[in-house]
């Protein structure tokens, strides 16, 4: 029976690594376009330098900016951070307009947070002095309304991995899921920038797992390297997962509602694993308190 359990836990592991796979894939193509773009704007603006002013064109593209893995991984190696790198560079437009958040976090500060529900409350303590450039994200996203009215997307309860996925306001409370992970459909969308990973729980080796306990909130990414943007989960117990997921805070009450949405089912089912819940939960706002 051990090893039944332990080859189904493999098995949604590498189910959730395809769909981080395919994210991946599809921000590749993004990039791709972008470089593509910036090389015309560059041949053009050559071009332009022998062209009569009449003839030339605005430029459209912006200018690369750094890398957001360099600079944020720097800031991780000394939380609480005071410098936070967002980079919009290469990144698809936002899925609601939302500005980037200040690159100077408020390090010193206590946060905790309230996920207003259509169910009822979640209540997070967030960890702002091990994930500083992360919590400032989300204080930004959650203060801009960025999460009002968006439903949580996707819900996995069986194979080692249980959580509630959300943070896309591309799923807004009217939507009907189906669990399409092409361009633009829910569980795709973003803030229109990224960061670097913080706080990441260290593995025995490069490819083993790791267990994010129950009550954890950690981001969703792309599956590249610091492709952190707007969406997160929260985990209802104990899962398996690979030490890629910034952990940013811990859930103190309404791990309840979690379990409820878990045990009503999917209406339909993600390659990777999980689904879109029976029970539609919405986040009708999240309260900030710093103390």
């Amino acid at each position: 029976m051990a090893g039944s359990r332990e080859r189904e836990r493999r098995r949604a592991r590498e189910r959730f690594e395809r769909q981080r796979q395919e994210q991946l894939v599809r921000r590749r193509k993004i990039r791709q376009r972008f470089v593509v773009g910036l090389i015309v704007f560059c041949v053009l603006a050559f071009v332009g330098k022998s062209t009569p002013a009449a003839a030339k064109k605005p430029a459209a593209t912006a200018s690369p900016s750094a890398s957001a893995s360099a600079s944020a991984s720097a800031a991780a190696a000394a939380e609480p951070a005071t410098h936070c790198t967002y980079t919009t560079s290469g990144v698809a437009a936002a899925a609601k307009k939302v500005s980037v958040p200040p690159a100077t976090p408020n390090d010193k500060a206590t946060y905790t947070a309230v996920i207003n529900t259509n169910l009822g409350p979640i209540d997070m303590s967030l960890l702002n002095s091990k994930a500083t450039c992360t919590v400032n994200s989300f204080v930004h996203l959650a203060s801009a309304g960025y999460f009002n009215g968006s439903q949580c997307h996707r819900v996995v309860n069986s194979d080692g991995l249980y959580l509630l996925q959300c943070g896309d306001p591309t799923a807004t409370a009217s939507t009907k899921l189906t669990c399409s992970t092409a361009s633009g459909a829910p569980g795709t969308g973003g803030p229109g920038y990224e960061f670097a990973s913080e706080n990441l729980p260290t593995a025995a080796s490069s490819s083993a797992a790791v267990t994010y306990q129950g009550g954890t909130v950690a981001m969703a990414n792309t599956g590249a390297a610091d492709s952190n943007g707007s969406q997160f989960f929260l985990v209802f117990k104990n899962s398996t997962l690979g030490p890629d997921y910034t952990p940013f805070a811990t859930i103190t009450s309404g791990l309840d509602i979690l379990q409820k949405v878990a045990n009503a089912g999917t209406s339909c089912s993600y390659s990777a694993g999980g689904g879109a819940p029976k029970e539609k939960i919405v986040i009708n706002s999240v309260t900030i308190k710093q103390t």
